[in-house]
């Protein structure tokens, strides 16, 4: 298995190739990365595509996380897939590196992007609404098997809830370490890093007895953040036949910036 051993997410090792790094490694498989970075990787391809206009902003994007991502070296591509003056849909796909472009995805992201004209409009955005960072404290995440990984990679402060208590919780999240290896973490790393947490601070049974997995994760922004927390305020719902669903409101100092949802499949280990 080749990872990178960069004080990051992930490396760079061409134009569209990227090989990740042990803090991807997610908490349940150790062959297995955590969706957040990936989701975050496929969410910089969209901004930072060969001529993606600077006046657009990501407004919303949908990931459907078609298998587990590997520890392995990966590749994306992009397309656009409708181009407007003021609108435009963008996708992203994430694949193993060596697999034919359009074969083997494992994880695609479709994002819608709005044109920006700053000032254009009155400024309307609710004032904060969750403890900041500082008024939250360090809780213990649950066991890992392994000593680095996403957990050790963020850093984590909660306001209510924990890792280790069932129900809604609200977290403040922090990268402590970029994206990619050499390049500056932009606003949108850190909260598409952060986002597809939602279920796991949420957790509503426990996780020796239960699987919930996410097939998916719609974020939708109404502005990008500013300083480096992220918090995700969160609450998971689980119908008997096993469908779940996440739902999570996103925030950084200054008040709301969003919300993620979560499809979650549900079921008893056993």
């Amino acid at each position: 298995m080749r990872i990178s051993s960069a004080e990051a997410f992930f490396e760079q090792v061409a134009e569209e190739r990227f090989v990740p790094g042990e803090y991807t490694r997610g908490p349940w498989d150790a062959d297995s990365q955590h969706a957040g970075p990936p989701a975050a990787l496929l969410g910089r391809a969209v901004q930072t595509r060969r001529g993606a206009r600077e006046d657009m902003r990501l407004a919303r994007i949908t990931f459907e996380i078609i298998s587990p991502v590997p520890l392995k070296p990966l590749a994306v591509a992009t397309r656009v897939l409708r181009e407007g003056r003021s609108v435009e849909l963008v996708e992203a796909a994430l694949r193993p590196e060596g697999s034919p472009e359009g074969d083997g995805e494992i994880m695609r992201a479709r994002a819608l992007r709005i044109r920006t004209l700053p000032g254009s409009v009155p400024e309307v955005t609710p004032d904060p609404e969750v403890p900041g960072p500082e008024d939250s404290q360090p809780q213990p995440f649950f066991p890992v098997p392994w000593d680095v990984g996403y957990h050790t990679a963020m850093e984590t402060r909660f306001a209510a809830g924990s890792f280790l208590e069932q129900g809604p919780a609200t977290c403040w999240m922090r990268m402590r370490v970029p994206l990619v290896a050499g390049e500056k973490t932009a606003p949108l790393d850190r909260v598409l890093v952060a986002a597809d947490s939602g279920n796991g601070v949420s957790n509503v049974l426990d996780f020796g007895s239960h699987l919930f997995v996410n097939p998916d994760l719609t974020v939708h922004l109404h502005r990008h953040p500013v300083g480096e927390w992220v918090c995700i305020d969160a609450r998971t719902s689980i119908d008997a036949a096993g469908v779940g669903m996440a739902e999570t409101g996103i925030h950084d100092e200054r008040g709301p910036i969003g919300r993620g949802v979560q499809s979650l499949f549900v079921a008893n280990r056993r």
